[in-house]
């Protein structure tokens, strides 16, 4: 795998696409040109934005300096421009120091050795190099001895020279990704080529795609195609006068170039495997079909065709797994249309109490049928209100095991929000969780412990993400001021970035990140519950590490939801079943060490609770083998 690292980000394979607002002489000499430009390139969702460096005197001769109607007619038309444009090197300092601020890259081409000394001052992670100069050894070498990697624009080049200077940097071990280019302005779609990036790619170095044409298709396809850099020029306005304004991109062009991008890069997924999205699985329920019995079946009974059918929901075993079926010994009274099950496979789904991981487990369950759970010796229960059970009341007896409520995540048809910007749904919100509070408090006395209820923090949109993310941390802050939990634990839970509701998939804007999230919860004396399967889908989406984010996490889990993720939205999967390594998981929070978790834990398995709760008891047999895997190393 080719992989540059560009500041904090991996460059190059299986990497997300990194995007480049060109500013280069766009600002036309203005420094407040040039800040508006870097706005609306952080506005677009740019990576980094980049410059242009020259000094003019080491790059042309005197006499053109001198009178540029001397030159040929390009050049006569080019060079009073690139004087007239060029910022001050104190505005330099003021630009990089205001990207800094803003938390975007500054970038900038150095088109001479001076101006490459000149730019490494201003602390770039990495140097651009201008299709003109991709021949320029004497300049190449120069860039090379500042050990950053370089980024090589191949435009106006031949194959020969690209792969003479190629060469050349291998020769001296140089760190660099090139990008194909075609440098007219703008470029004709039929001169494009952007076959020939799988050329490139032949070097065995990272290739990207510097692009001037008009409009965003070829970049999106460019993306698509595997290039992992885009670079395209930023303007304010198409028709300002300039070499470069006419191949730009307007603010809301990039912006949409940008959103294009990183919804190809969703899409293209990793193509190892295939995993049944969230939306996939609500579908499958309804539409798909399951094995049926076409009539009562008593034990002992050998089953037969006859007595299988195929109907909906997809409740039960597969009709692929009608062969298995077919011939085997009936162990239990199957009633007409009642689904068959692993169980009928032969497959054993018994839970031995006495070998299960040493925390204090438990499952998922209602009112209405918490008490079949009891059998399976748990530790606590987590009781999952919804805004209706919140005007019931606790309807069994005294039990020594713990409490856990989750409080309700909608109520009709709106989602709990303790962030909403709308002030009403955030006041009916911190309403219902306080009254799941008070019933939290009203049952305490049934069961051992301080009760500890979890809450989903919201912060969703439909469509489009929220761009004021502070005033939703703000709002948070207030709603969990406003509330009364005295006498329980309150623990806000992790969030995934596409949950789906009513039917829809929604966008998360806060509470997903571990450093945010420490950062929220700790100067209000907070902790939270972890849910392995939101934090998996968050790091997939922010290409971010799943066990780094335990670690920031650790000292602040009370309780933990622990399902498997994959996707985006592959939540609450079977342990096993999607791309978290358990081993390494229990590892991390201290398996077999005296600081080990030692709080309470779910197996939060999509409906883990249908069929006497087979999910739940195959997923704690399967945490429990990765647990006792995990103190062995």
């Amino acid at each position: 795998m080719s992989v540059v690292k560009i500041g904090d980000r991996l460059v190059g394979d299986d990497q997300p696409t990194y995007i480049i607002a060109e500013i280069g002489v766009n600002h036309n000499g203005i420094l407040p040109l040039a800040i508006e430009l870097i706005d609306a390139a952080i506005s677009a969702g740019a990576d980094a934005v980049k410059f242009q460096k020259r000094k003019l005197d080491q790059l042309y001769a005197q006499k053109y300096l001198d009178n540029a109607n001397s030159g040929e007619k390009t050049l006569r038309y080019l060079l009073p421009i690139l004087q007239r444009v060029e910022l001050a090197d104190e505005a330099y300092f003021e630009i990089v120091e205001y990207c800094q601020r803003k938390g975007i890259t500054f970038l900038c081409s150095a088109f001479d050795i001076q101006s490459a000394d000149f730019v490494d001052q201003l602390g770039v992670p990495a140097f651009k190099v201008a299709s003109a100069d991709m021949t320029n050894l004497p300049l190449l070498d120069h860039l090379i001895g500042k050990n950053k990697p370089l980024i090589i624009s191949t435009g106006m080049s031949n194959m020969d020279e690209v792969e003479f200077s190629v060469n050349f940097l291998k020769e001296r071990d140089a760190e660099f990704i090139l990008l194909h280019c075609n440098s007219t302005y703008p470029a004709a779609f039929e001169d494009i080529n952007l076959r020939f990036m799988d050329r490139l790619r032949k070097f065995g170095v990272p290739v990207g795609y510097s692009g001037h044409e008009r409009g965003i298709a070829v970049s999106t396809v460019a993306s698509a195609m595997g290039a992992c850099i885009i670079e395209r020029h930023i303007t304010l306005d198409r028709t300002m006068d300039g070499p470069d304004h006419a191949a730009s991109l307007e603010p809301h062009g990039f912006k949409k170039m940008v959103r294009d991008i990183q919804q190809i890069n969703s899409a293209l997924g990793t193509g190892e495997e295939k995993f049944i999205s969230r939306g996939e699985i609500l579908n499958r329920e309804v539409l798909g079909k399951s094995l049926l019995a076409t009539r009562r079946i008593e034990p002992g009974e050998k089953i037969t065709q006859d007595m299988v059918t195929v109907k909906g929901p997809a409740l039960g075993l597969s009709p692929q797994r009608y062969p298995e079926l077919i011939g085997r010994t009936s162990t239990r009274v199957i009633e007409v249309d009642e689904p068959f099950t692993d169980r009928d496979l032969g497959f054993n789904i018994e839970l031995d109490v006495e070998h299960t991981l040493p925390l204090e487990w438990g499952f998922t369950v209602r009112f209405r049928d918490f008490e079949e759970t009891l059998n399976y010796q748990p530790w606590m229960l987590e009781f999952h209100f919804t805004d209706q059970d919140l005007d019931e009341h606790y309807p069994g007896q005294d039990h020594d095991i713990k409490l856990v409520v989750h409080a309700p995540e909608f109520f009709e048809r709106t989602l709990v929000d303790l962030c909403s910007q709308d002030d009403r749904q955030r006041g009916q919100s911190v309403e219902l969780i306080q009254k799941s509070i008070n019933l939290t408090r009203e049952m305490a006395p049934h069961f051992k412990g301080k009760p500890k209820v979890i809450v989903h923090t919201g912060g969703m949109s439909l469509d489009n993400p929220i761009e004021n993310r502070n005033e939703l941390y703000d709002n948070l802050r207030t709603s969990v001021n406003d509330l009364d939990y005295e006498g329980v634990e309150l623990l806000l839970e992790n969030l995934p970035p596409r949950p789906w509701y009513f039917g829809g998939q929604w966008l998360t804007n806060a509470f997903m990140d571990a450093y945010e999230i420490r950062d929220f919860i700790e100067p209000l004396g907070l902790d939270m519950c972890f849910d392995t399967s939101h934090a998996k889908l968050y790091c997939n989406w922010a290409h971010v590490d799943f066990y780094e984010q335990v670690k920031v996490l650790l000292p602040y889990i009370r309780h933990l939801h622990l399902s498997d993720g994959a996707g985006l939205d592959g939540e609450g999967l079977q342990i096993g079943e999607g791309t978290i390594d358990w081993v390494r998981f229990f590892e991390v929070i201290g398996a077999g060490r005296p600081d080990a978790y030692q709080g309470t834990m779910i197996p939060e398995i999509w409906r883990g609770h249908q069929r006497g709760n087979e999910g739940f008891v195959i997923a704690i047999r399967r945490l429990s083998e990765a647990y006792f895997e995990a103190e062995k190393r």
